[in-house]
């Protein structure tokens, strides 16, 4: 049987990881933005107990460094799915029908937009614009496009994502 982590030992190894990105990067008050990306890339989000800590290595308040990750929307301040798909909702893809396409994906997999699905797997997140308005309606699951989508086919892409 695999070895079951505590949440002591997520909250010490979120610690050790901050301070290796610090280390790396460097610290001080210019640095709060690349420790919070770099410790965003490593985890995967930001843990209250990583943003303490960054409070700590930038030389800011705990509020100041959770006021900075709360603002930008690049930061994360909860897990996400092992898959990231964002639904574009510019202009294009509305007038298209990304709508139906958000619900589409939030119904096959039993989740809200902005939510992830209970095994990790998934997150959905709507967005501004993905740029691809040739394509509309669109997403991306990671790096790779999907495009000119109806329900049934991001259904579809889906179901058969990661396989």
């Amino acid at each position: 049987m695999g070895k079951t982590t505590t949440t002591d030992e997520k909250a010490t190894g979120h610690i050790a990881a901050v301070d290796e990105v610090a280390e790396r990067v460097g610290t001080g008050r210019g640095m709060l933005i690349p420790i919070l990306q770099q410790v965003q890339e490593r985890i995967g989000y930001l843990p209250p107990e990583a943003l303490e800590r960054i409070a700590e290595h930038t030389e800011e308040s705990a509020a100041g460094v959770f006021g900075v990750a709360s603002f930008y929307s690049q930061f994360r301040l909860e897990p996400v799915g092992r898959f990231i798909i964002k639904v574009c909702h510019g202009t294009a893809c509305h007038v298209q029908g990304a709508v139906a396409i958000t619900e589409a994906i939030c119904d096959e997999l039993d989740v809200a937009d902005g939510q992830t699905t209970a095994d990790g797997r998934f997150t959905v997140e709507s967005v501004a614009c993905l740029g691809c308005c040739s394509l509309a309606p669109v997403m991306m699951i990671q790096e790779e496009t999907f495009g000119r989508l109806t329900p049934d086919k991001a259904r579809k892409i889906v179901r058969e994502y990661g396989d």
